[in-house]
């Protein structure tokens, strides 16, 4: 039997590169605030409106290739390589038929987030952004069914420079760009959306390239016939992939939710909102990393019928994520300042007030790190087990039904302003690891005793 410290070791080295890769990912994100800041605190609050939405709709059509990774791992666990192909096809077919019906909803953009109570000008702002990035959706979602491709292969260091190649060509973009460098026209927010859209774009045919000529992959042809459609497997991915994508609507929901309240409270509190939850996701990456690599080893476990693989996968995943949990709460106790400073131009009128309350945003996410960590860990652990169905309502429970009520009591119509719908964000989440991680016990506990898996739980 393998032991908990083999496992730690095999899932850092599975999740290291996925950790990378989530980081460098993120970092895209953080450059896109970095310069949007220090260009102007309107663009900045325009572009968090904008991105909070585009994220909302990217991640919703991210369920399906989501759903590939632990499908193809089992696949993978079995022998069956012909199934991870048709999964890895499947996913892309999804994924472009999701993204049809979404266009429309960014182009018109402008006058959905009026009627959400937003400024007007910050509205358009975000309309101008969202109608050059939206271009960019198919690709990032193509993006996410190669990386859970590979990563169910376990070449994840692949995802991880290809990552890292986008954050570079989209910081490049950005300075070119948004500010007119080099004789290129000055295009702020529209610059800032044009260089997102040409780094998904390279991003999806360089793994594509990867997954066509990689030794060791080529000879599976992955995009021969590629039009020729698997009803089955396309079935059976909808069917496990749909779930996801509400789960991470129903999270994600919660975030832009809190956004657009912090507008409604003024663009100050909206532009602090943002640079506070760029810090939070560079340490919620990371549990994201572990959770995905969780996700493949439960996966191979759940393939091979292995539930004491599982219950070890369980143990070490949750050691390396608490670990890592109290260092993140450390780094935000001891200096939010620092961290938020980072952010602004202190030229900007804005800045003081922005830095003032960003201090206290990023406090109030140190009180949510373990949860946080907790709550996705869970989420990956599950998914392993191709249990997507209940995981989503217990997420629109807590998330909404108990964190989301909570930001507006605290932040909105109570005292608190701001800190109160942060506050609110760290009980929905609490919430969400404690059912999760029943849920998941109940589950282990009943295969343990049935011996009944490899198939999607009811």
């Amino acid at each position: 039997m393998t032991t908990i410290r083999q496992t730690a070791g095999r899932l850092m080295r599975l999740s290291l590169p996925l950790v990378g890769a989530h980081l460098a990912q993120t970092g895209i994100q953080l450059v896109d605030t970095l310069m949007l800041g220090r260009y102007s605190a309107e663009a900045l609050a325009a572009a968090v409106l904008a991105t909070s939405l585009f994220f909302v709709v990217f991640i919703v059509g991210s369920g399906f290739a989501l759903a590939v990774m632990p499908l193809a791992a089992a696949a993978e666990a079995r022998g069956d390589g012909r199934a991870a192909r048709r999964l890895m096809r499947m996913g892309l077919v999804l994924s472009f038929l999701y993204s049809l019906p979404a266009l429309p909803l960014m182009w018109f953009s402008g006058e959905l987030l009026r009627r959400a109570g937003q400024p007007p000008a910050l509205a358009l702002g975000a309309q101008e952004y969202l109608r050059v990035a939206m271009w960019g959706l198919f690709p990032a979602l193509a993006v996410m069914v190669f990386r859970s491709t590979l990563s169910a292969l376990g070449r994840t260091r692949m995802v991880l420079a290809v990552t890292l190649a986008a954050l570079v060509i989209n910081a490049v973009g950005d300075w070119l760009l948004i500010f007119g460098r080099l004789g290129l026209p000055e295009l702020g927010l529209v610059g800032a959306a044009l260089a997102s859209v040409l780094m998904q774009l390279v991003s999806a045919a360089g793994l594509a390239l990867w997954l066509a000529r990689a030794p060791g992959l080529a000879a599976r042809r992955w995009f021969e016939r590629i039009w020729r459609l698997d009803p089955a497997t396309l079935a059976r991915l909808f069917r496990t992939g749909w779930p996801i994508g509400m789960t991470m609507l129903a999270e994600t929901g919660l975030f832009s939710a809190a956004a657009l309240m912090m507008g409604w409270l003024g663009a100050v509190p909206l532009a602090a909102h943002g640079i506070a939850l760029q810090l939070a996701a560079m340490s919620f990456m990371i549990y994201l990393g572990l959770a995905n690599g969780a996700t493949i080893l439960v996966g191979e476990a759940w393939g091979r019928c292995d539930p004491a693989a599982i219950r070890t996968t369980a143990r070490a995943a949750a050691l390396l994520a608490g670990g890592f949990a109290l260092l993140a709460t450390l780094v935000f106790l001891l200096w939010p300042e620092r961290l938020v400073a980072l952010f602004l131009d202190r030229g900007d009128p804005a800045a003081p007030a922005i830095l003032a309350l960003g201090r206290q945003l990023l406090m109030v996410a140190a009180l949510f790190q373990l949860a946080d960590g907790a709550q996705v860990l869970m989420q990956g652990l599950l998914r392993g087990m191709a249990d997507t169905r209940v995981p989503m309502v217990l997420a629109a429970l807590t998330y909404w039904g108990v964190g989301m009520t909570a930001s507006w009591a605290f932040g909105i119509a109570g005292p608190f302003g701001g800190v109160g719908v942060w506050l609110g964000l760290v009980i929905g989440l609490g919430a969400a690891a404690a059912l999760l991680a029943l849920r998941f016990r109940r589950l282990l506990e009943r295969v343990e005793r049935t011996g009944e898996c490899g198939v999607q739980p009811e």
